[in-house]
C-alpha cells in the first residue's frame, strides 16, 4: 500500500499528488516536495490515503519532509525578493514603453529562477528587458504570458456579489461559460451584470445552469397556449424557481399558475393570424386568363407567332443576328471607303 496526499502550491491552485511515505501529514501542513522545477514548498489539502501499487500514477513525486522553520524563513525571503523584482521590472517596462502589463513575480524555492507573469494583447519583444532583469538579479529569468482569467486568479478581488472572487478563493479550474447559460436562467443580458473582474462571463453562471435546465422542462414555454380549469391564455413569463408561469387571458388578466397543475395535453400552439387577402400565395393561385396575366403575356405574344416551336424561334433569332452583323460590317466598309477616296483627292 502507498500513501498519497494532495497538495497545492497556491491558494485555490491545482491539486497535485505526492507520496507521503512515512510522514504523518494532515491538512494545512507545509511540506517540501520534489517537482520538475526542483524543490518547492506546498500545502497539504487532503489527509493521506492508501492506494494499491497498481493504482499509483506513473512518475509520482514524493514529499521529502515537513517544512522546518528555516524553510519557512527562506520562503519569506523569496516573498521580499519578489516584491523588489516586481517594482524593478515595472519601472523598466515604463521606461521602454512596452505594451504589456506585469501581473506577478514568482521565485522558485531555491532562488534559481524568477518567473515574471504578464498580460499583453499580442506578442511582445522582451529580450532587452530580460537582459536588464538578469543583470540586476543574477538569476535565470522566465517571462510567461497569461490570460485575463489567470490574472484575476493571481490578483484576487471582490466580485459584484460582495464576496471574494471564486477563481481566487476556491475555483481550481476554469470551466467554459456561454451567454446561453444566462438566457436559460432568465438573466438580463447586460454586460456589466454578467461579466466579472476579468471582463469575461461570470464563472458562477454555470453553477446552477443544469438545475435551471431540468426545472424548465416541467414548464410550458413562453408563447404557448395553456388551459387549467377555467383559465385559458398565453404564457408570457416563467418563474423557474417557484415552478410557476404567468398566463395572459383573453380579457387581459394576468394569472399565475403552478406548472405541475398544467397537463401536457392542455398545452397547444398559439393560433396563427389569418392570411391577408392579396398576399403572394393568393396571387399565385389566380386564374391564368386574368387581365393582369394577359397584359404580362402580351410582349411574349409579339415575339412568338402561332404554330412556332422552339426550333423555329431559334432559327429566326439566328438569322436576325446574322443580318444585323452584315449591316454593321457594311457600314464600317462604307466609312472606310470614304476615307480612302478623300486621301486620293489630296494633292501630293
Amino acid at each position: 500500500m502507498v500513501k498519497i496526499v494532495k497538495a497545492q502550491f497556491h491558494t485555490a491552485g491545482k491539486l497535485y499528488d505526492f507520496g507521503a511515505g512515512d510522514l504523518d501529514l494532515k491538512p494545512g501542513d507545509k511540506i517540501i516536495v520534489e517537482t520538475e522545477r526542483g524543490r518547492s514548498i506546498a500545502t497539504v489539502v487532503t489527509p493521506p490515503r492508501e492506494y494499491e501499487e497498481a493504482q499509483v500514477p506513473e512518475g509520482l513525486k514524493t514529499a521529502i519532509r515537513i517544512a522546518e522553520p528555516s524553510d519557512l524563513a527562506s520562503a519569506a525571503r523569496n516573498d521580499a525578493r519578489e516584491q523588489e523584482a516586481y517594482a524593478f521590472c515595472l519601472r523598466k517596462i515604463k521606461e521602454r514603453g512596452m505594451e504589456m502589463k506585469l501581473v506577478k513575480v514568482e521565485y522558485l524555492f531555491d532562488g534559481s529562477k524568477a518567473i515574471f507573469y504578464f498580460t499583453a494583447d499580442g506578442r511582445v519583444d522582451f529580450r532587452e528587458l530580460v537582459k536588464d532583469l538578469a543583470h540586476q538579479f543574477h538569476t535565470r529569468i522566465e517571462m510567461r504570458q497569461i490570460g485575463v482569467r489567470d490574472e484575476s486568479k493571481m490578483i484576487g478581488g471582490i466580485g459584484i456579489c460582495g464576496r471574494e472572487l471564486c477563481c481566487s478563493s476556491f475555483l481550481r479550474e476554469f470551466e467554459p461559460v456561454s451567454v446561453k447559460m444566462a438566457k436559460e436562467q432568465n438573466l438580463a443580458l447586460n454586460p456589466t451584470k454578467i461579466s466579472g473582474q476579468c471582463g469575461r462571463l461570470l464563472c458562477c453562471l454555470g453553477y446552477e445552469y443544469e438545475t435551471y435546465c431540468s426545472l424548465k422542462k416541467c414548464l410550458p414555454k413562453c408563447g404557448k397556449v395553456v388551459k387549467c380549469g377555467s383559465t385559458e391564455g398565453e404564457v408570457i413569463k416563467q418563474n423557474i424557481i417557484e415552478g410557476t408561469v404567468f398566463v395572459k387571458t383573453d380579457d387581459d388578466r394576468i394569472v399565475e399558475l403552478k406548472g405541475e397543475s398544467i397537463k401536457p395535453e392542455d398545452i397547444s400552439e398559439r393560433p396563427k393570424p389569418p392570411r391577408r387577402e392579396g398576399g403572394p400565395r393568393e396571387r399565385e393561385k389566380e386564374p391564368q386568363n386574368s387581365s393582369d396575366n394577359q397584359r404580362r403575356e402580351k410582349p411574349r405574344d409579339r415575339e412568338q407567332k402561332p404554330g412556332d416551336d422552339g426550333e423555329q424561334r431559334r432559327e429566326r433569332d439566328t438569322k436576325k443576328n446574322q443580318d444585323q452583323q452584315r449591316g454593321e460590317r457594311g457600314n464600317r466598309d462604307r466609312r472606310g471607303g470614304k476615307g480612302r477616296d478623300k486621301d486620293k483627292k489630296e494633292p501630293k
